[in-house]
């Protein structure tokens, strides 16, 4: 049936889409809206058939059309449901209100016996500027209807335009999954010029099992760039740089190895930006690779005045699309405004590149956020687009604020805060690094504490050794981390002998102080039992085990050792007092952020009138050809 397809490509916007077989069970809700008694049958990625006596909705996250985004973003004013069935029932269609409220927009019966037949359903998008979906639901009474494709159109012309994607890499076998995920669709394939992998592992894929496999599907369209260990900014900078220097695309998407994709989101991303009314960064949602129905990010906003990421006003975190379905979820259906999205899949049309630059020399940490601050200021939003989303690792199951990346999580935080907040942040910073590094004071976290000072030291020494930095930060935290045994890692605490500590009395020191007053006095405590000597014992015999979610302040504030699981749960790292180590970084802590709330004007100075050369093409093409 393909082969008279009703569905021109270059006019689609949004296609109708099924789970593929390989996929787990638990996704069927992020793609069909099923009641509890009711399995449509999935013949195909295009193609599902709805049993007799049943109601299937397509109100569902990937396939409900999120109009909203579309009418305040793109030219589009109206879309065309088109779609090929056969058999019988009832096709409706529905929206929503930003509230989530619910209107029936049209319906007719369809009685097509065993032909084919084709279906359009027109809806305008003007009352959509707030919020609001658009989706279908198909009813059958005594046969079954089956839906053989379908997809959210345009009757509107609009430019095309072809895809260079670039991936870095530091795990090859997810690498290669991603790469044969994109090599699978014809009309990904399609869009797609060119991929650029910048391989920075150790083991290379083109050792991995499975690259044959990709070579085939990609052809001449994949290019593999090994170099050094760059970290996310130069690996992901690699495939910008290579896609605007090497080639004519009209839109760069940058994709992390470490995902699960679903191919059509970029075919969703390149059809938004085609569509938009100016050039936007277009952002897709990130889902949960370990629960696979929820969906973990919507929307992040960088808070200026404190100089942290957050989810954005409005934006859903964490919502189980097994528990609530869209229509069933009124929050979803608010647009909601973005200023950045994460790379784990992010699209950039290349007149964004050519006016705002390439990306910060940072490793990795806060790169992405400080790219679209920048071109938010020559223009050019992000927006974080509904319905087109991969699979990747939660960051709440990451502990990355306290291991080697705690440098780059602290050094290039500064460094946004000096580029692009608006407001006088130094009290605002030195209050919060002083309070959160007595907090890992106080939890024996002292390989922590000291790379966030050295974070803070590079940071006040300026710009000028960040190129440099790309190959050697890594490396000299690791160096740095090694000398702590709270960053030294063993497989089990049963490699300990058990602890001493009364279990009874730390279940009653879990309870978190909420009172200002109890909190002073807790860490006034805490804070005089790391100064005295610890016990005699404690350096040799753990006193308590500590799982990772019980690992605060104040418990830990009052033990002499402990043995600590990681967020991940694959070790433990054992955790001892020293009242001088203490000391010493505690001197270093109120040094160092003296010296940042003095020099702040200074500092903002230079990093502004650096950045230039830090973002341009000139200073990146050393890095990459030094690689050679």
């Amino acid at each position: 049936m393909t082969e008279q397809s009703p569905l021109d490509p270059r006019h689609v916007l949004q296609r109708v889409i099924l789970p593929r077989e390989e996929d787990p069970l638990d996704v069927r809700p992020l793609y069909l809206d099923e009641p509890e008694n009711v399995h449509a049958h999935v013949s195909s990625r295009r193609s599902v058939t709805v049993p007799s006596s049943a109601k299937v909705s397509f109100a569902s996250y990937f396939n409900a059309f999120p109009a909203s985004y579309w009418k305040r973003w793109t030219v589009v004013e109206e879309v065309v449901l088109r779609m090929r069935v056969r058999g019988g029932g009832r096709l409706d269609v529905y929206r929503s209100k930003p509230n989530g409220d619910i209107i029936h927009l049209d319906g007719r019966p369809v009685r097509t016996g065993g032909q084919w037949e084709d279906v359009d359903f027109r809806v305008t998008l003007k009352p959509f500027e707030d919020g609001g979906w658009i989706w279908f639901d198909v009813f059958t009474d005594d046969s079954t209807l089956e839906i053989g494709e379908a997809a959210w159109t345009t009757e509107q012309v609009l430019p095309e335009q072809k895809v260079a994607i670039g991936m870095t890499t530091m795990r090859p076998v997810d690498a290669v999954i991603a790469l044969r995920a994109l090599g699978e669709d014809p009309q990904v394939l399609a869009v797609v010029q060119k991929v650029f992998v910048a391989d920075q592992g150790a083991v290379k894929v083109r050792d991995t099992e499975g690259y044959a496999e990709a070579v085939a599907l990609l052809g001449d369209k994949l290019e593999v760039i090994e170099q050094d260990n760059l970290g996310g900014s130069g690996g992901f900078t690699r495939g910008l740089y290579e896609s605007i220097e090497h080639t004519d695309v009209d839109q760069i998407m940058l994709m992390d190895d470490d995902i699960r994709l679903e191919p059509d989101a970029v075919l969703r991303s390149n059809a938004f930006a085609r569509a938009a009314a100016q050039p936007v960064i277009v952002g897709s949602h990130m889902l949960n690779l370990q629960a696979r129905a929820r969906l973990h990010s919507m929307g992040e906003v960088v808070d200026l005045a404190s100089c942290f990421w957050r989810a954005a006003p409005g934006a859903v975190t964490d919502h189980d699309f097994g528990e609530e379905s869209l229509r069933e979820t009124a929050k979803l259906h608010l647009r909601i405004n973005a200023t950045y999205n994460g790379w784990w899949m992010c699209l950039f049309p290349r007149e964004v590149i050519q006016r705002t630059g390439y990306p910060l020399p940072l490793f990795i940490k806060w790169d992405d956020a400080e790219y679209s601050l920048r071109a938010l200021e020559n223009g050019y939003p992000t927006i974080s687009l509904p319905g087109s989303a991969v699979w990747h690792m939660p960051w709440t199951d990451k502990n990355d604020a306290t291991d080697w990346q705690a440098y780059f999580h602290t050094r290039n935080r500064l460094i946004l805060a000096a580029l692009h907040s608006p407001y006088d942040v130094r009290s605002t910073l030195v209050k919060q690094g002083m309070k959160l590094s007595l907090r890992h004071l106080l939890s024996m976290e002292y390989s922590t504490v000291a790379v966030q000072q050295k974070a803070i030291e590079d940071f006040l020494d300026g710009p000028a050794k960040l190129f440099d930095s790309l190959r050697t930060a890594l490396p000299d935290i690791q160096r740095l981390r090694k000398t702590y045994s709270d960053a030294q890692v063993l497989p089990s605490a049963r490699e300990f002998p058990p602890p001493t500590f009364d279990m009874v009395r730390a279940e009653a020191m879990l309870k978190p102080p909420v009172n200002p007053a109890v909190i002073a006095a807790k860490a006034s405590k805490a804070l005089l039992h790391n100064l005295r000597t610890p016990e005699k014992h404690a350096e040799e015999r753990p006193q308590i085990n500590v799982p990772a979610t019980n690992a605060r302040w104040f418990l830990l504030g009052n033990l002499d050792s402990a043995t600590v699981s990681s967020a991940d749960g694959s070790g433990v790292a054992f955790r001892k007092r020293d009242p001088k180590e203490f000391r010493q970084l505690m001197a270093r802590v109120v040094r160092n952020y003296r010296r940042l709330g003095q020099e702040w004007p200074r500092l903002k100075r230079t990093y502004r009138d650096a950045l230039p050369e830090m973002t341009s093409v000139e200073s990146w093409r050393k890095v990459f050809e030094n690689n050679r």
